[in-house]
């Protein structure tokens, strides 16, 4: 048997929105089994909390650590910020069901590929993540490939038995463990996906009580309330419970339309990660959808011809000169990421696309196309934003009510967005300790227990007897973020002891090489009953 593990003299935070107080923690089995005085045990393994906070496990609700959390160096920049389980399948497109070739091709620049899946459902892809990574993993359908399953490449809208096809399919998914469906509707295929085929695909998530997580169409921002009048629209005539990812617009844009909803008896939640700048694929505002859905061959062979350049020159880039979110200067508000298999572009990593073309004396027309063609597409970059939000303004949409912590962490690249390596740092330094839009207790809430209570992750997200041993010891004083955009991958300091499972997987800040995480799987329970996972 497993010896006792106690944490003493901690503040314990407890998830349930009370305030801190002093207390010892023990852990048997894997699970709590005492918050309060521990009284000593030959053989108990200690860990000295004086000083530091305890707080349950971090959920990252929207992370692309799909592809990425069998890395060392991901997984501690993870556990370093206090993140103990991540939810991929984001966006509409990942690897099940299907053989996971689509998402390693199209996606490759945001969620790379899989580094041993090589099966065709949920449960053989939650499988893979079974003592083999210090996190847990749970999954979301994404309806994108599910829809690539069954219709390829077409944009043309489903017939009937393509629908129940399609439907089949995410059926299978939740019974193999996925906690709800992903959309991208700004992506590839799920740009042609309309309501109904989607309000399709939801029936059997709400018949599950799972939950419908959407990439809005049409950009966020000034666009906000049509992307998510669609979703309304979705549960309406599905009856899903519904999330909005990474919902980025003026705050009073988004706090006037969650008071709308909750007007209506809409209690949609919504995500959001504590920085201005996005990321994303190159290729998705600089291609139009009808190109970019076609196989990477057949776009680098298009981009390759005079003629097809000069129409995307003058029918395209007009187009994206218009974006509300980037605007004439475009190519300055674009910073390149991730690029690869194209060694002569190394030298451009970190620049601007504006910055990139002056080097090379191209416009940024035509060196974006010669980059996308070099690299076969698999490009990603940090996009930034004609207005950037203040901090007071960001405050008033992470504080949200409706609001859990949500990284959008992308770890494909070598000069990546800074969020996969210190939203969960930064919500606890800037936004908890130095200005104050949370206090402890509500930081446990928006960061562990609401997603918990969210994703139906009963037995975790709470300090109580009985739940799974996901915990976090932080300095309260000491917590910070250090990734910049100009040194991205800086790891957070404060947060040196966590454990997963019971199992101690950081400690004194290092890795301790032990794989408890799993792939977490939703399991059907009677009506009366709350859902659990693994």
């Amino acid at each position: 048997m497993e010896p006792r593990q106690v944490l003493r003299n901690a503040t314990i935070v407890d998830g349930g929105g009370r305030a801190p107080f002093r207390a010892d923690l023990s852990i048997v089995g894997g699970r709590i089994d005492v918050v309060g005085a521990v009284q000593p045990e030959s053989g108990d393994v200690e860990v000295e909390c004086t000083g530091r906070f305890i707080l349950p496990g971090f959920i990252d609700t929207h992370s692309h650590a799909d592809g990425q959390l069998f890395r060392s160096d991901v997984q501690l920049a993870l556990l370093r910020q206090g993140v103990t389980t991540v939810i991929g399948g984001q966006d509409g497109v990942s690897y099940a069901p299907g053989d996971g070739r689509f998402a390693s091709e199209y996606f490759a620049a945001i969620n790379g590929a899989h580094p041993s899946y090589r099966g065709s459902s949920v449960a053989e892809l939650l499988a893979t993540y079974d003592d083999r990574t210090a996190l847990n993993f749970a999954y979301l359908v994404p309806a994108g490939t599910v829809r690539h399953e069954v219709m390829g490449r077409s944009p043309a809208p489903a017939d009937l038995e393509q629908l129940g096809r399609m439907t089949r399919l995410v059926e299978e998914g939740i019974r193999d463990g996925a906690i709800g469906l992903s959309t991208g509707l700004d992506y590839v295929p799920g740009i042609y996906a309309d309501s109904d085929e989607l309000a399709a695909l939801c029936r059997p998530v709400a018949r599950a009580g799972a939950i419908y997580v959407s990439h809005m169409r049409g950009g966020y921002e000034t666009n906000s309330a049509a992307g998510l009048e669609e979703v309304v629209e979705i549960c309406l005539a599905s009856g899903v419970r519904a999330h909005v990812s990474h919902f980025h617009a003026p705050a009073d844009i988004l706090v006037a339309l969650m008071s709308s909803l909750a007007g209506r008896g809409m209690e949609i939640t919504f995500d959001a990660y504590p920085y201005t700048r996005g990321c994303t694929l190159l290729g998705m505002p600089l291609l139009p959808p009808e190109l970019a859905i076609r196989p990477v061959e057949e776009i680098v062979a298009e981009l390759a011809r005079p003629e097809v350049r000069d129409r995307l020159r003058r029918d395209w880039f007009p187009r994206v000169a218009r974006q509300p979110s980037l605007g004439p200067d475009w190519p300055a508000m674009i910073t390149l990421g991730h690029i690869a298999a194209a060694a002569e572009y190394d030298w451009a990593h970190g620049l601007t696309l504006a910055e990139a073309s002056e080097r090379v004396g191209q416009d940024p027309v035509t060196f974006s196309l010669d980059l996308l063609v070099a690299s076969r597409l698999e490009v990603n970059a940090v996009m930034a934003v004609r207005h950037p939000r203040p901090v007071e303004e960001l405050g008033r949409i992470l504080s949200h009510p409706r609001h859990v912590g949500g990284s959008d962490g992308i770890f494909v690249g070598a000069h990546p967005h800074p969020r996969g390596y210190g939203t969960f740092a930064r919500f606890l330094r800037r936004y908890t300790r130095e200005e104050g839009f949370y206090d402890w207790p509500t930081a446990a809430v928006h960061l562990a227990a609401g997603p918990a209570e969210l994703f139906g992750f009963a037995d975790r997200g709470r300090l109580v007897p009985g739940a799974v041993a996901d915990i976090v010891v932080l300095d309260p004083d000491r917590v910070a973020d250090h990734a910049t955009y100009d040194e991205p991958r800086a790891l957070a300091t404060g947060i040196d002891d966590v454990f997963v499972r019971g199992v101690r997987v950081l400690d004194g800040g290092a890795l301790t090489g032990a794989h408890p995480g799993r792939g977490l799987r939703r399991r059907e329970r009677a009506p009366h009953q709350r859902n659990a996972h693994e």
